[in-house]
């Protein structure tokens, strides 16, 4: 357990989202004693699954990922997206399963931006209209919110405008009538469809502007909406305060392979913002989550998928679906993950998870490169770390360029996937664990970053912490 000297602990996941930052945060919520647990980025669209050690189970979107534990706070940063009435309906399954004081424990700064049920329906309409040339969007309207506030700053809503009926409802009226008129440029492409209909409807509604009114002004009396100060009282706490990132770095909205990323800086980088403008000046550990093998929920390229190993290891918390569709699993891509540490500011320490599942794999195969076809040296050169015709690593991009994110995302297609592979022992004598440690070793090495959390299992029972073990050398 941690003592009473100030911490924090910031986590980002190095691939595509879903590789446990819920249940790492819930496990280092319960070892550290932390007092609060910060969302630092994104919103509604998280789908963050804690076990506990009991059995019940919740997925976290908007709330921390430390909220079993009692007394724990959530803060909900200004680079938060709050969607109220998908946080109601978290609350209240929190409720069901006996945590019964989550708005209490809740803190939402006033300068995060909410979502309205007409940017989700215009983003789900968007996607539907894009027909085979979709982003894979989660339809829960960030990006549309996002580029809102960008496009209109002021005019858009936040948390602090929620109390006040006649603000919220003039906003309100501007949002409506900007989304039903950048629809009308896109209605010959939306299908004729029951989907489509349904966002519609929600658009065409009469009433939703005075529900969300009235809906907006009682959700404002459920959990603190509060000013700037609040947070610098939060980190001058004593304790371990706990950063939550959401979805992952190859997803970020400049550094991702776009177009197939999220409106959400999903490196370190608000994280360390939040931190600096307060002048935090404790102990700052970072830590990179990533799964022992790959995953990725939605649309893009995916260099190690497996479509045997997608039917072998359907995922408990994640199914295919309207939006994201198919959920996609492949073997451990330490090219891509190179990359996601490349940008992502300094990483202290690795967290591994889903070890359990590596006695399901067939082979304990493991990406240290790609070979790409069709394209010259120097046109892989540009965007890639070669040797030979190996490519060893994808180069950050030296400022944030989407054209060339999108040429690189083209290149990323065509590359396939070169394998090493760590046998299992098996038979008499066999000896999974040793095998375990020569694969997490072969991470270090690779990656040259120390694992510091296991995961055997969905539980805080099931993993383990110990920053000092390294199984190889790390170079300085």
């Amino acid at each position: 357990m941690g003592g009473r000297e100030r911490q924090a602990l910031l986590i980002a996941d190095l691939s595509y989202g879903d590789a446990g930052k819920g249940s790492l945060v819930d496990y280092l919520t319960r070892l550290h004693g932390a007092h609060s647990v910060v969302r630092y980025n994104g919103g509604a669209q998280a789908a963050h699954n804690v076990v506990d050690n009991d059995g019940r189970h919740h997925t976290f979107a908007q709330f921390g990922s430390g909220m079993f534990t009692p007394g724990v706070r959530t803060h909900l940063s200004r680079f938060m997206l709050v969607n109220p009435l998908n946080m109601l309906k978290e609350e209240q399954h929190l409720s069901s399963i006996g945590i019964t004081d989550a708005f209490q424990r809740t803190s939402i700064d006033e300068d995060a931006l909410i979502i309205t049920p007409f940017q989700q329906a215009a983003n789900r309409l968007q996607e539907l209209a894009r027909d085979e040339h979709r982003h894979g969007s989660c339809g829960m309207g960030i990006g549309e919110t996002m580029a809102d506030f960008l496009a209109y700053g002021s005019q858009v809503l936040f948390a602090r405008d929620l109390p006040h009926r006649s603000t919220v409802r003039t906003k309100l009226r501007f949002l409506h009538d900007m989304k039903l008129g950048q629809l009308e440029q896109i209605r010959d492409q939306i299908p004729d469809s029951e989907q489509a209909t349904q966002e519609l409807r929600i658009l065409h509604d009469p009433e939703v502007i005075e529900d969300c009114v009235d809906f907006y002004h009682y959700f404002a009396g459920l959990a603190a909406i509060v000013p700037e100060r609040y947070f610098s009282q939060l980190l001058a706490q004593p304790g371990t305060i706990i950063f939550e990132g959401a979805q992952g770095i190859l997803l970020d909205e400049w550094y991702g392979f776009h177009p197939y990323t999220t409106w959400s800086t999903t490196t370190l980088k608000n994280a360390e913002q939040l931190l600096a403008e307060e002048d935090y000046a404790a102990e700052i550990t970072r830590i990179g989550v990533m799964r022992a093998y790959a995953t990725r929920h939605g649309l893009g390229p995916f260099v190690t998928e497996d479509a045997q190993l997608s039917c072998a290891l359907p995922d408990a918390h994640n199914e295919n679906n309207l939006w994201q569709r198919q959920f996609r699993v492949g073997y451990l891509d330490l090219v891509a993950t190179r990359y996601a540490l490349a940008i992502a500011g300094l990483v202290d320490y690795l967290a591994v998870t889903n070890l359990d599942r590596l006695a399901q794999l067939p082979a304990w195969n493991v990406c240290d490169a790609y070979t790409c076809h069709g394209s010259t040296e120097e046109t892989l050169s540009d965007y890639f770390v070669m040797q030979g015709a190996s490519i060893t690593q994808i180069k950050p991009p030296q400022h944030p360029d989407l054209a060339r994110q999108e040429r690189l995302t083209q290149l990323l297609w065509h590359c396939r996937p070169s394998y090493h592979t760590v046998h299992p022992r098996k038979g008499p004598g066999g000896d999974v664990r040793e095998a375990r440690d020569v694969y997490l070793a072969h991470i270090e090495q690779s990656l040259q970053r120390p694992i510091a959390v296991t995961s055997y299992g969905p539980t805080a029972s099931q993993k383990w912490y110990d920053p000092q073990v390294h199984r190889v050398a790390i170079n300085p």
